[in-house]
């Protein structure tokens, strides 16, 4: 028989939806504030010269590195060099690098252990550190722009003017991702990725269809494509959503005359723990030596012969690394989210236990080993959806929107927003329920 939530949830329909007045002003507050996101990627940074910088942007040896996927990122902000050029890349970088550090540092592990002071204190070093990392890019921004020719009046005026509009940015997106996540639905960081990238899948998609017109490419590999993404989609739609559950019971006790307790629960560990940070980790690390070396006025050296011919999409040796990358960037980031210890710990105060297993050690050994079976199978998967489009977009020169990562950040972002969505709805079914159950009472 099914349970009273998943009664509700058949229920749940656009009826519903209708009913729901504060589900409904908090979806158009996330339209609200992605419209003033996508404004923003339209106003330029004072002092570009707009026609140098899409030529220089243009030339695919500079725009097939880094800076093509943090344009995809940016949702083309980059491209047309506007106030929101860096998106909301600091902030992640700066998240992640508190993450790491929060596993290696005493003193920022006792404060996640504080509860939500010591998370509003991670919080504001995240954002401190963003600020940090978004003017150290800015200002690396700004040098290259008076590489490339694409400045009006080069100097300090207009490196000082160009890392304030920017930073000033990155700072007013964080404040607008933080506020999406507070007062609307989903996770407001990455519905602005999210955006990004879906406002430029019409474009990138009218390319495709131009390189089919020009004969370029066949219509056969144009259908081939449209089933590869498919498939794709599907595939990341099958193993998000999968989970191993380790069983956990708890002991009964006996309370007065009632025997309490023996009840029996579940850890759910995804298979795609780390979600997709392995494929930005590991195409920034392969990319940044590229575009150092485009824009920047080297030599024709070995050195950089070497890297253009090596490192370039397509390339076997690109191939192997950025294969190896994502795994290993998939079991790092693993074991930073989860730790097995903790979790065998919170278990043991609390009375759990792992039936056949032992409190302690052997309880976080036997989580240890789950994670990395199941870890193994999320790394074979990750390696596998971000090569296979790579394979695609090196042969055929396609944009990088038809990229395993980008595919990935859609469909989870995405899926997520339809369950907070879903999550909601089924709580104001509740809310409705409690409600008219009241009145009843009263009424008798």
């Amino acid at each position: 028989m099914a349970s009273a939530v998943e009664q509700l949830a058949k229920n749940a329909n656009l009826g519903a939806l209708a009913k729901a007045t504060e589900l409904k002003q908090r979806i158009f507050f996330v339209i609200g504030a992605l419209i003033v996101y996508r404004l923003g990627t339209y106003i330029p940074v004072p002092g570009i010269d707009i026609q140098a910088w899409s030529q220089f942007f243009s030339d695919p040896s500079k725009s097939g590195g880094i800076l093509g996927m943090f344009n995809m990122f940016s949702g083309g902000a980059l491209s047309r060099m506007t106030i929101f050029a860096l998106n909301i890349m600091p902030y992640i970088s700066a998240s992640i690098i508190m993450q790491l550090a929060s596993a290696m540092s005493k003193k920022l592990e006792e404060l996640k252990k504080e509860g939500e002071v010591g998370r509003m204190k991670i919080n504001q070093y995240t954002r401190y550190l963003t600020v940090l990392l978004a003017s150290v890019q800015a200002y690396g921004m700004s040098i290259g722009l008076e590489a490339s020719g694409a400045v009006i009046d080069p100097g300090m005026f207009f490196r000082a003017s160009t890392v304030i509009t920017i930073v000033g940015g990155t700072v007013f997106l964080m404040w607008l991702g933080e506020q999406i996540t507070s007062r609307g639905v989903g996770n407001g960081i990455s519905l602005i990725i999210y955006a990004g990238i879906v406002a430029e899948l019409p474009r990138a998609i009218a390319a495709a269809l131009d390189l089919g017109q020009e004969g370029t490419l066949h219509p056969m590999v144009l259908f081939g494509l449209l089933v590869m993404i498919v498939g794709v989609i599907a595939l990341i739609v099958f193993v998000e959503r999968a989970h191993r559950r380790v069983v956990v019971q708890y002991p009964k006790r006996q309370v007065g005359n009632r025997m309490m307790g023996g009840e029996s629960s579940h850890i759910p560990l995804k298979i795609n723990t780390a979600g997709v940070i392995p494929p930005i980790f590991a195409s920034s690390l392969l990319l940044l030596p590229l575009t150092v070396v485009g824009m920047m006025s080297f030599e024709n050296t070995e050195w950089r012969s070497f890297i253009e011919s090596n490192l370039a999409h397509g390339q076997p040796v690109y191939m192997i690394l950025y294969g190896l990358l994502v795994a290993f960037f998939c079991f790092f980031y693993t074991a930073i989210v989860f730790n097995p210890e903790e979790n065998a710990d919170t278990l043991r105060k609390y009375g759990g236990f792992v039936p056949g297993m032992r409190p302690g050690k052997n309880t976080a050994d036997y989580l240890d080993y789950v994670l990395t079976r199941i870890s193994t199978i999320g790394a074979i998967y990750l390696v596998f959806i971000c090569l296979l489009p790579e394979f695609l977009i090196a042969k055929y020169s396609l944009p990088f929107y038809f990229g395993g990562t980008s595919l990935l950040i859609v469909v989870s972002v995405t899926m997520d927003t339809v369950a907070q969505v879903h999550s909601h709805l089924i709580a104001h079914q509740y809310e409705g329920l409690v409600r008219n159950t009241k009145l009843r009472g009263r009424r008798r």
